[in-house]
Formats: structure tokens, sequence, C-alpha cells
């Protein structure tokens, strides 16, 4: 079950306590919590900061050859308008890839379907695109049988996909996300 919105209050010996004072029993809590780049080298380089570096969507900072990718760099998404930062190795690595050939002068957006993926045990939970934001949440299917999706949505447009166990579907997405950009 999901509880959207919603923040942990505080954890108690056989519980969590939520912001809005639901109880839900647990055995075991685990927390993903996250990374927080380190800014100070940029900081000290005089470049531009937005909870991460600013780069343009030739991954460039606001120095005239710097580049910045991965973690660390915050880049106008063109799927949602957007600045946003990744924290998942594959978009690393593909930033890094398109750095790397604009270092050497290729001039190539990074416009790719941000995505991310994560196993709990025998589940595998599936995020292709991002939202921040967001004013409606349409769900299909039944997360106890290992089939779910949650569409994220703002002004009717689909930003993110969340699925369990429904790859196919992820990957539609991604292609549909990957054409609404290349028009």
């Amino acid at each position: 079950m999901f509880h959207l919105g919603r923040k942990p209050d505080r954890i108690e010996h056989d519980a969590v306590v939520l912001d809005d004072g639901t109880r839900l029993s647990a055995d075991l809590v685990v927390f993903g919590v996250g990374v927080r780049p380190r800014l100070a080298l940029a900081e000290a380089a005089g470049l531009t900061l937005d909870r991460g570096v600013t780069v343009n969507e030739y991954l460039e900072t606001s120095a005239p050859n710097v580049y910045a990718a991965g973690d660390i760099a915050r880049w106008p998404d063109p799927h949602t308008g957007e600045k946003i930062r990744v924290e998942h190795w594959v978009v690393a690595q593909r930033m890094g890839q398109v750095a790397a050939r604009n270092i050497l002068g290729a001039r190539e957006r990074f416009d790719q379907v941000p995505f991310f993926w994560s196993a709990h045990y025998d589940i595998s939970i599936n995020y292709v695109g991002h939202a921040e934001k967001w004013d409606r949440i349409a769900t299909d299917g039944d997360a106890s049988k290992h089939d779910f999706a949650a569409r994220y949505e703002a002004a009717g447009k689909l930003l993110a996909l969340a699925t369990i166990f429904r790859d196919d579907e992820s990957l539609k997405t991604e292609i549909e996300m990957e054409r609404r950009v290349a028009r």
C-alpha cells in the first residue's frame, strides 16, 4: 500500500507513524534517503548552483567549456520542462558519454528519458520519467499481487510511470516519451 505525500513522523517498536497520524505496523523499516551532491569545488570555481551544478542541455556549466554529469548535474529536462537531478548510475553513465562527446565538439543535447529500477527481494520496481510535482496520480492493478502501475500527471501530461512487474509498459512509456521530444 502506498501512502503518497506522507512522511514518517516517528518510528515505534512495532510501527511507523506518519505525519498525518496513520500508524503502519512494521517488523522492519528500511529507509532510502538519497544523496547530497558535493558542491564545494563547483562553488569555489564560481559555477552556478541550484541543488546541484546547473548545466544547459549540452551539460555545459555556467563556465564555458566546463561540463558536469551524473548525480551533481541539474539539467533542463525536455520531457517535463523542469531542471532536474537524477541519482541513478545509468543516467550518470549516459550523461558522461554525452558530456565527453560535447567536450570533443559534438554539440549533442542530453534529452534521454530518466529512469531507475530498484529490486527488493522478489519485487522489482521500475520508474521512467521524472515527477517532482504533479496534480494527479492514476493507479492501476494491485501491488500486493505484483501487478501495479502509478502514472504521475500534470495538466493531463504523463510525467512519470512507476510499475511493479510491468516491464513492457515501462519500456513502451519510455519510447513514447522519447518520441514526444523528437517531434
